[in-house]
């Protein structure tokens, strides 16, 4: 798909053979997926500190919101994949984020159970076979930035109108060359990015090159994915002007991108006057937590990107507040998304 006209040999991608995407072994299917309302009749062992920093965060979160004010949500992949996005998509129905945003796998792993209601590749067994993400489909999102690059659009726009908009879809399809009607998503009720989609809030994915499986196909166009990405991260950046009298940044599970993306996009804010200002920074993650390390660059912790820049530096610039929530995410979110429902 993509041209090159250098004087070095490259991947000749019309050779990479497909398969359905149905017929792959997953890991992640609807059952392991978390239902809101199980979540509010469950307890959560937490310790003492975890839980008042959680609850501290769900009444903030409810605060901000109902005083008009910016709540970010930024994930990982694995948060998908853990089985949590039902919770984020009733968040976001409720208007509790005013923006969501992700990398590629995050896009990735939610177009998968919107479309046929399972997800995570069984990895080690696919690589054996040479198969490892080579199922067609994900040439639909491919196809869904081409047109959305065509149109000038972002990514996230790109992937959840083509998830809920009949006349996108078909642009698609005839990019791909396929019969009206042959791409069905049968389970929009759990997409993250149908549901942003459908509640005009922005949903920005910050994808790289040669980091998705999108990237293994011939459909994969590099221009398009990053003019599409590209205009994520501007209406990212647009978005954080909007923290001058505060505001709260989530960063769930996003060791670099999530944090890299906030400090440019606060920088540009900044360089325009728009300097945010006593905002409430949260890093939820599963490593060890050691504030003390962040000036030592023998340190591992140094390197940590998520607690040195989300928790530390981010709020010592701007006279917030940052938070370190430690712990596996398949309690911490819940128990997040408990206190705030019980909050509202």
């Amino acid at each position: 798909m993509m041209k090159y006209q250098g004087k070095y040999k490259v991947f000749d991608t019309s050779r990479i053979r497909t398969y359905p995407v149905r017929e792959r072994d997953n890991k992640v299917h609807l059952s392991d997926l978390i239902d809101p309302q199980e979540v509010m009749k469950r307890s959560y062992e937490v310790s003492s500190y975890v839980e008042e920093q959680v609850t501290h965060l769900a009444e903030q979160i409810v605060s901000l919101r109902q005083r008009g004010l910016p709540v970010l949500f930024f994930t990982g992949a694995h948060l998908v994949k853990n089985g949590l996005g039902p919770l984020v998509v009733d968040l976001v129905k409720r208007d509790m984020f005013t923006l969501v945003a992700g990398n590629g796998a995050t896009s990735i792993h939610d177009f998968e159970l919107c479309l046929f209601g399972e997800t995570s590749e069984n990895v080690p067994r696919a690589l054996e076979e040479g198969a490892f993400g080579m199922a067609f489909e994900f040439n639909y999102i491919n196809a869904a930035l081409i047109v959305g690059n065509r149109m000038q659009l972002g990514y996230g726009e790109s992937t959840g109108r083509m998830m809920h908009d009949a006349d996108f879809r078909r642009e698609v399809e005839k990019v791909l060359d396929l019969p009206e009607g042959t791409i069905r998503f049968e389970h929009t009720d759990i997409s993250i990015q149908y549901a942003c989609y459908e509640k005009n809030i922005p949903l920005t994915i910050h994808a790289g090159i040669g980091t998705d499986v999108l990237d293994q196909h011939d459909w994969f166009d590099g221009e398009a994915k990053g003019g599409c990405s590209g205009r994520d991260f501007l209406i990212y950046a647009e978005h954080i002007t909007r923290f001058t009298e505060g505001g709260m940044v989530l960063n769930i599970g996003s060791a670099v991108t999530g944090p890299e993306v906030f400090l440019k996009a606060a920088s540009m804010a900044g360089n325009i006057g728009k300097v945010p200002e006593g905002i409430i920074t949260a890093d939820f993650d599963i490593r060890p937590y050691d504030p003390g390390v962040f000036s030592n660059e023998e340190a591992v912790g140094y390197y940590f990107r998520d607690q040195k820049s989300i928790v530390t530096r981010v709020p010592q610039a701007y006279h917030g507040e940052g938070i370190y929530i430690g712990g596996n995410q398949k309690v911490t979110v819940p128990l997040l998304y408990q206190k705030v429902i019980e909050k509202l």
